[in-house]
């Protein structure tokens, strides 16, 4: 693996979930690997599992790590070309980039999207400007479409925990005061789509996700039918794509609770945290044995870890 900026960077999805888990079993059996090896773990936005697994991950390989939180560490990074910087930013990233890449053997990003410029957002400028000025391989830890390292912890999650061979899995939006990226439920859903598993979408009319991304993914308006026989239910909210970064929906009767997961098929509760209690989902239901919300936070550090093993079997 050179790199891994979304879920098609996996070739053999199956082979990298058993891996994982084998990790999850001895996980400082390759410390080697990463003797005398440094990550940059670069943070644009607030992360606390984000943040900590990787770290985790990263020192179970033997690597050092170096953590920059920008707007609070370093200089403000200026994006665009051409610009007169006699504004707020400080440092080029055609500069930063060349730096940090002479500081470390892989560098990590976490960068959320504006959720007003969807074309800037989708161009994922952050990532994939470190990617054009570095020289090391890139991991995104989030950036403005794609979270793929929460989306193999819960390929891992839903593998650990599946009763059946085909699992039927659900994807529901639910309410939140806030906008929110569109980052973990589109890489939930590419996750899903190469996964052995029947998988649903719901959510309310207009808040469709982007259709390059769902494809021919069923998608159910009627979140009670689409929970019916379910194994595992996915929780997330995003916010608008089509009226882009809105709020236009805060239906209070899409909030998980008891009524809903009542006609599922005993189904695991999962989200990728944190979580607005009794907003997103209800405290009966989080706190029940159907969540396991903290096996998934668990399984970042194992995502994360056979991430950072292959890129670092690849530079050897």
């Amino acid at each position: 693996m050179k790199e891994y900026l979304d879920i098609s960077d996996i070739n053999n999805l199956h082979e990298i979930i058993d891996e994982a888990i084998s990790l999850k079993k001895a996980p400082y059996s390759f410390e080697e690997l990463g003797k005398h090896k440094t990550i940059g773990l670069l943070f644009f936005n607030s992360s606390l599992r984000t943040r900590l697994s990787t770290q985790k991950a990263a020192q179970q390989l033997g690597m050092h790590c170096i953590v920059i939180n920008f707007g609070a560490d370093a200089w403000g990074l200026e994006f665009e070309d051409g610009t007169v910087m006699n504004g707020s930013t400080t440092e080029h990233i055609k500069e930063a980039a060349a730096v940090i890449s002479q500081y470390c053997d892989i560098i990590a990003i976490r960068a959320f999207p504006t959720l007003t410029d969807k074309e800037k957002d989708l161009s994922e400028h952050v990532l994939n400007n470190f990617k054009k000025y570095g020289s090391v391989p890139i991991v995104n830890m989030e950036s403005a479409t794609a979270h793929p390292l929460q989306a193999l912890a819960d390929a891992i999650t839903i593998t650990e925990l599946k009763k059946t061979a085909k699992p039927k899995v659900v994807l529901s939006w639910a309410p939140h005061p806030k906008a929110l990226p569109h980052a973990v439920a589109n890489s939930f859903t590419k996750m899903m789509q190469r996964m052995d598993v029947d998988f649903v979408i719901t959510h309310p009319e207009g808040y469709e996700l982007n259709p390059e991304v769902t494809k021919d993914t069923p998608i159910v308006y009627d979140q009670e039918e689409a929970f019916k026989d379910a194994d595992f239910i996915y929780v997330k909210n995003w916010s608008n794509y089509k009226e882009y970064g809105k709020v236009v929906n805060n239906d209070p009767s899409w909030t998980i609770s008891n009524k809903q997961m009542a006609v599922t098929n005993n189904a695991k509760f999962m989200h990728c945290l944190p979580v607005r209690r009794n907003v997103i989902v209800a405290d009966e239901v989080i706190d029940s044995d159907a969540s396991v919300v903290i096996e998934q936070a668990n399984n970042r550090t194992y995502s994360a870890q056979v991430v950072l093993k292959r890129i670092l079997e690849h530079l050897k």
